[in-house]
This record gives structure tokens, C-alpha cells and sequence, in this order.
């Protein structure tokens, strides 16, 4: 099989059949063998119902329905794990991801060997009060992550099938898709500009709240890529660092009193110094980041996946 498409949604009733006859009349045209996975996250209007009629009427139309709203990296997970099709593309199911794009994304992935392709949405339409944060969110990420790329949260991304196969999106993690790809093995990531088009049914089932949480998760992603395996080089640097600041403060100070009283001058007491509150408040703070490195390489060296590799090829 060429092409899965795989199709989060919540509440999206009324786009379902266009969708779904769009992204068939784009396959037919491109000659693509294809499959569309439709993943109800938990909708409470007639979402499932239309899923079903749209499944007895094409056999490859697949459908999975929670039992409830879990979000949308949960409905990603689920249908990356169900996906055969040698490249695996997601898009949103509002129709502001247009199916047109689905053959150039198929062709960048089989003839240009990219791992993933990320959607640019460079021109929007949507309020200013979602471009301004979006930005801002996108360029930070780009500076924490070092991955180049313009639209982190792009609903509309090509994968390679064993890309897909062998990550895990959890939590709100869909965001930084690109991120686990790369942290995975996967270094060939590319972007193409693509058409974003206006919501034509309902209204956005996301907040100004997914801004906040962007930013928490990327903090969250960002520690797990870079020291998940070895806390203990971070907390640990850290606690060191604030400790011997703290040591070298402190011995200070009793050595500038130890001189006074040497030369037979009269020297105030160390704790009368407020220097000595803040070397001991660094040594005590040194302590604990040091403590919490130790433990958490106790919880990594005693974890499972602690010699989980992912082979790519044996001769």
C-alpha cells in the first residue's frame, strides 16, 4: 500500500464526507493505492455514526472511536499503530488541511528518502491572537530544539512507515512530533509550504491554554531528549556547581575573619554577614540538585527501556 492517511477529529460531523471524498478523488487521480484511518477522539455529535457509514461504504475507510476524549497525540498514537501504507500522512479533519498536497508529500518521502516532512502553513487564516503566539512559539522552538523548521504544530506531516512504527506520542506531545522523530534516529526532516484554507464547518476546539501547555511540554521534551538517560549530567553539573560557589563563599568569609583576628583586629561574626546566608542557601540547593540527579539515575538505570535500541539495519 502507498499512502495511510491518518485523520484525528473531535466533533466534525459535517466535514467527514467532503474529506474523505477529497482525499479519494487526490488518490484516484495520482494513481495511489491508499488507506484513510479515521480516529474519533471521544466526540460527542454524530462523528462515529458518519464514520461508520463512511467505513460501509468503502472498505478502506477504517475507523477507531475512544470512549473518550483523550487528545490528539492519543488518536496519532493509535492510528500510527493501525497505518500500512509505506508513507503515513496526518491532517487535520476540519479541512483547513488541504488532500491536494498528499502526492507531493508522497513523492518527497519515497524519491527524496526524507524520514518526515512538516507542513508550513505560511500563509494563515486565522486571528491575529493565534498568528502573534504562534510565531513566537514556533521560534523558540526552533532555537531550543535545533530543528529548522517553521511550523512545529502543522496538523498536515508525511512520515516514512518505520518512522512512525517506532515512536510513541503521548501526552500533548503531537506538537513536537518532529522532535521524538530526530530523537529516535530519524535526521532527514524536511518542510514543504502548504496551503492552509479557512475552517468551513464549526469552530476551533483549541484555546489560547495550548500556547501555555506548547511551552510547558516543550521545556518537558526538550530535558527528555537531551538528559532522559542521564539526568545525573544535568542535576548533577548543576549541584555541583551551586555547592562549590556556596564552599568557596562561605571559606571566605572565615578566612577574612581568621585574617582580622589575626592581625589583632576586631571581626564581626560570619553568620552577622548576609554573604553567609547566601552560601549556605547555595550549598543546601547544590545538595538537593545533586540528590535529585542521583536519584533519578537510580529510576533510569532500573527502567526497561534503559537498553532499548532501535536497529535500523543487521548484515
Amino acid at each position: 500500500m502507498d499512502v495511510s492517511v491518518v485523520v484525528p477529529l473531535y466533533n466534525e460531523e459535517e466535514s467527514l464526507p467532503e474529506l474523505v471524498a477529497w482525499i479519494r478523488k487526490v488518490c484516484k487521480e495520482h494513481a495511489l493505492e491508499y488507506e484513510v484511518i479515521l480516529v474519533d477522539d471521544g466526540s460527542t455529535d454524530r462523528s462515529w455514526q458518519v464514520v461508520e457509514q463512511l467505513a460501509s461504504e468503502d472498505a478502506r475507510i477504517r475507523g477507531i472511536k475512544f470512549r473518550r476524549n483523550y487528545g490528539k497525540s492519543a488518536a496519532l498514537h493509535k492510528g500510527f499503530e493501525l497505518a500500512a501504507g509505506d508513507v503515513v500522512i496526518t491532517m487535520d479533519a476540519d479541512l483547513q488541511d488541504s488532500p491536494d498536497e498528499i502526492p507531493e508529500l508522497f513523492r518527497m518521502i519515497r524519491d527524496e528518502d526524507y524520514d518526515m516532512v512538516s507542513g508550513w502553513k505560511k500563509k494563515r487564516y486565522d486571528p491575529i491572537s493565534k498568528t502573534i503566539p504562534s510565531k513566537l512559539y514556533n521560534f523558540t522552538a526552533r532555537v531550543m530544539t535545533g530543528i529548522h523548521l517553521h511550523d512545529f504544530n502543522c496538523g498536515l506531516k508525511a512520515y516514512k512507515n518505520k518512522v512512525v512504527k517506532s515512536i510513541e506520542v503521548y501526552g500533548e506531545m503531537h506538537r513536537y512530533i518532529p522532535v521524538i522523530v530526530r530523537k529516535a534516529g530519524f535526521t532527514r526532516i524536511g518542510e514543504k509550504v502548504v496551503q492552509h484554507r479557512k475552517r468551513k464547518y464549526g469552530a476551533s476546539k483549541f484555546g489560547l491554554e495550548r500556547f501555555i501547555n506548547g511551552y510547558l511540554d516543550l521545556l518537558s521534551i526538550t530535558f527528555i531528549s537531551k538528559f532522559g538517560k542521564r539526568p545525573m549530567h544535568l542535576f548533577g553539573t548543576l549541584g555541583t556547581l551551586m555547592f562549590l560557589v556556596g564552599f568557596v563563599l562561605a571559606a571566605g568569609l572565615g578566612i577574612h575573619k581568621l585574617s582580622m583576628l589575626k592581625r589583632g583586629l576586631s571581626a564581626p561574626l560570619v553568620t552577622d554577614s548576609p554573604y553567609f546566608y547566601i552560601a549556605l542557601t547555595a550549598m543546601i540547593l547544590g545538595t538537593q540538585l545533586f540528590v535529585a540527579g542521583f536519584l533519578g539515575e537510580l529510576v533510569s538505570r532500573s527502567s526497561p527501556e534503559r537498553n532499548v535500541y532501535l536497529i535500523d539495519k543487521v548484515i
